[in-house]
Order: C-alpha cells, then structure tokens, then sequence
C-alpha cells in the first residue's frame, strides 16, 4: 500500500506534460476537531493519490489546511469524497484565477501539531468565536469607511508584492509575530475602530479573529476566502478591484497577478520587478525578489558568494550543505546584508 510519494519532482513534471490534462489549483481549510490526524492523512493520501492529486496539505487535531492541484476532470470526484467527510461537506474551494499545471509536483500530506504556525494556547479563549465574514462587494464597503483599519495578516515578503490600498502591511516574518505587534499597535482603538482583516486564502483571519475578539476588540471582520477568493469575485461579478499588484501563492507559480502595478523592487538593482525566485544556491535557497537582467547577471543567485557556490562541483556543494536545514531559523526569507534594495 503506497502511503507516501514515490517520484521526484523531475518525474512528475515529465508526467504532467505526456498526460496533457489541464489541472485545476485549489485551496480550502477548516477548522475542526479531529480524533486521529493520522488515520485521515492516510486516507487522504490514498484517495487522492488515485485521482492524481498533487499539493501540501497539513492535517491536525484542529483541523486541516491544504493547497492543491487536481485534473480539471476530476474536479467532481474529488468533491464527492470531501462530502463524504462530515466536517468538509460543501466546503468553499478557492480555485486560482491563474491556471497552472505545475503549480504542485508532489503530494505531501503531513501530521502537525497545528495547521498553521500561530503560537497559541487554544485552550486560553474561544477559538470559535470568529470575526463577521465578509465577500468581496462588503469589504468594499467596510474598507472605505473611516472608521476602519485595514490589517495585513501576511507576512513582509507577501505583501511586499501586492496588497489592498491603505491597508497596514506589518514588517514580520511569520504570522506568529504579527499577532502580538498587531495589538499593541492598535490597542487604542478597540472599540472606537473596525478591525478589517485579510490574508491569501482566509485561514490566518479564522484564528486571529478570534484571539483578537478574546483581547477585547470589539468589531473584527475578516475577508471571506482571503485575496484569493476576492479576485475570483471581483472578475465575475464585475466589482471593482483595491487590491494593488500580485497575490503571493505558497506554490511554483510564487505568484497570481490582480492588476498590472509593480509596487516593489528588485532586491539587488533596484529596478521596478515583482517576481520571486529562490537563490540556486541550495545551501542558500533565499526567497527573494529579482529581475531579469540581474538573473542573468546573479545566475539566479543572491550574492557573489553563491554565485562562486554554485560553480563548484556537485559533491562539493553538497558538503557545504551538511548539518543545514532551509527554515526560518536558519535563512530569513527576502532578509540578507547581500540585498541592498530589499524595504
């Protein structure tokens, strides 16, 4: 019985262009209490490995979240079986307005402690007493009152490349720390303020809205389906577009662009550029963004250093990477001496 993913990424993409299927890339969570993680990964991984689903799904005692790409044709069965799961009956999926086969070239689902990284005691307040969803036509609205602050619930380098006009845009590097910062820079307008919060697909919002509504904010709301669902909204419904530039994803396309503004710079040059790339150099692997003249000048890499790297023979580069790990304890996404441009 296969429980794990058995081809490289090399392999997959190779498959994905004989196979010659359009896929759809998706994304859903929800909160719930679940008895055994372990046992619904492991049945998750066995379904969807059979309709050819590929992506990172996290699954926990609170939850799931889960980022994927599926054959545009089995859409439906891939429905059909998160019916069959109680807690995910008629669950929204926010489908990417951005169409990409090889946004996903693995299924990876994994046991965590939570679904995402916020760094608090559940137990201490009532997770389910979230803020009031919004769609995209009222967060319109609430956002052009005066009396609303528009809050950023990513971090630095999401929103560095996209973001809804006047929104506050916290200079963090995980949810985690916004939390906190986010308090104490609003703690005068608790009540007298609404609370208008946003991230890429709702997740961040459900669980900060409810800590904040715990630390005695008043009026919290939250976009429903985060920027992913507003973009799908404003282009059938024909709304009218605040968000300014492109919407960072958490797959190989980086990226969906909402309008045509470069808000942001080129790390290395300066120059007017949104796109992110990470340094070649593996035992770098810096999230940063670069444009084209400098990639070619950088060989995709972020310094000098790792453009001498990368030159080395594999087996030497490889020694290097020994005993390190590519987390954010140990390489800060778009932070490096080496970035002269980076905000």
């Amino acid at each position: 019985m296969q429980l794990y993913n058995k081809l490289s990424a090399k392999e997959r993409a190779a498959l994905i262009d004989e196979a010659g299927k359009d896929r759809l890339t998706i994304s859903f969570y929800q909160y719930s209490k679940i008895e055994n993680p372990q046992v619904l990964r492991d049945k998750l991984f066995l379904e969807w490995n059979a309709l050819e689903v590929l992506g990172r799904i996290y699954v926990s005692y609170e939850g799931i979240n889960a980022q994927l790409s599926v054959p545009s044709e089995n859409l439906y069965a891939l429905k059909e079986q998160l019916d069959q799961i109680s807690f995910l009956k008629d669950i929204r999926l926010n489908v990417a307005i951005e169409q990409y086969n090889k946004s996903f070239l693995k299924l990876k689902i994994k046991v965590r402690d939570k679904i995402v990284a916020d760094g608090l005691n559940d137990s201490t307040f009532d997770v389910t007493n979230k803020g009031v969803h919004l769609n995209a036509k009222e967060f319109n609205e609430m956002l052009a009152r005066p009396d609303t602050i528009c809050v950023d619930m990513r971090n630095h380098y999401e929103s560095e490349i996209g973001h809804f006009d006047g929104a506050i845009t916290p200079d963090v590097d995980t949810f985690r720390d916004s939390l906190d910062i986010i308090e104490a820079d609003l703690k005068d307008h608790k009540k007298d303020k609404n609370l208008l919060m946003y991230c890429t697909g709702g997740i961040r919002c459900e669980k900060a809205s409810a800590y904040y509504k715990h630390k005695g904010f008043q009026n919290v709301f939250q976009l429903e389906g985060g920027i992913i669902e507003y973009a799908r909204q404003v282009k059938t419904e024909g709304i009218e577009n605040k968000f300014i530039g492109k919407n960072f994803v958490f797959d190989h396309r980086r990226a969906e662009k909402i309008t045509d503004d470069i808000i942001s710079s080129c790390h290395q040059c300066g120059a007017p550029c949104n796109t992110h790339t990470n340094c070649a150099n593996e035992a770098c692997h810096l999230l940063f963004i670069q444009c084209d003249d400098c990639s070619e000048k950088m060989e995709n890499t972020c310094s000098v250093h790792c453009q001498e790297v990368i030159q080395l023979p594999c087996e030497e580069q490889k020694e290097l990477r020994k005993g390190k790990g590519n987390s954010n304890q140990i390489f800060k996404k778009g932070r490096s001496e080496v970035l002269q441009f980076k905000k």
